[in-house]
């Protein structure tokens, strides 16, 4: 396993996955982007947020390394190909949706942050593109797929939680609604194609049961982890969940504020009442 990624196995049907709230930076990232701006990107303390997984047996995949290095949520395919000083071989997304990621900066390799700040000011190798597929990439998500197959194989089922934070408000550059006021929570599960929809609206009714404003499949359906690895008809759920910034952190200055403990324990109890549902029950 990758030094830029951590796995804690699990003995629960429950799998959770942290990959954008990664801090540590690669030297060879060579980026021309003012760190500060950098780090924007970053799905600030989300680690800190589900910490209590292990405690539950709850398997934990989360990636250290920034986002914005190699965005392990995009398909090796969603390569910005304007980015590669020579020739790139391999194959090049071609769905829509997709490449409007790509269009916006917002590939495999990122081009620009959510403001629209050009990273670099170079041109990259695919040899060092390669080099984060195979070095950050390919590991996280073997890791991902071992811990789902384990709790499938285990108890029948797998529940996958894709865990990510979102800014108040959406940034110019980053989905189709720039200037968009998020909800508390977004629970994604691509219009009901990687979980069961009944499984998707009882965790929308968990948080909303909580005092929380929660969105469902708008702005963010999810996208290549959940893809990926859920499959409802074979009791392989997945679902992304976006959490609210301003909740538990200082945009600005990336400080927690005095709800985070509020809104943790809130997560956990949410860990705790999918521990005890069956998703095969939903027909």
């Amino acid at each position: 396993m990758s030094s830029l990624i951590r796995f804690l196995p699990g003995s629960a049907p429950l799998v959770l996955d942290s990959p954008h709230s990664g801090v540590a930076y690669p030297p060879d990232f060579r980026h021309d982007c003012e760190l500060a701006i950098l780090r924007q990107a970053e799905d600030t303390h989300v680690e800190k947020l589900y910490d209590f997984a292990p405690a539950l047996g709850v398997a934990w995949i989360e990636a250290l390394f920034p986002r914005s290095y190699i965005d392990v949520n995009r398909n090796t395919t969603e390569v910005d190909v304007t980015l590669i000083e020579d020739d790139w071989s391999d194959a090049v997304e071609t769905d829509p949706a997709a490449s409007n990621k790509v269009r916006l900066g917002k590939g495999l390799i990122w081009r620009m942050t959510d403001d629209g700040a050009a990273i670099y000011q170079r041109k990259l190798s695919a040899a060092e593109v390669r080099g984060r597929i195979d070095g950050c990439w390919r590991p996280y998500h073997q890791a991902v797929a071992q811990a789902i197959a384990a709790a499938h194989a285990r108890h029948g089922y797998s529940i996958h939680l894709n865990c990510h934070s979102m800014p108040a408000i959406a940034s110019a550059y980053s989905t189709d609604f720039p200037g968009l006021a998020h909800a508390d929570f977004v629970i994604g599960d691509r219009d009901g194609s990687t979980a069961h929809p009944a499984l998707s609206q009882h965790l929308c009714e968990l948080l909303r049961g909580f005092g929380y404003d929660v969105s469902y499949n708008h702005p963010y359906k999810g996208v290549e982890l959940v893809r990926r690895y859920g499959h409802p008809g074979q009791q392989r759920h997945s679902i992304q969940v976006e959490v609210n910034r301003k909740l538990y952190m200082d945009e600005a200055t990336l400080e927690l504020n005095a709800n985070f403990a509020t809104l943790r324990g809130h997560l956990r109890q949410m860990a705790e009442q999918l521990l005890a549902i069956d998703p095969r029950r939903f027909r």
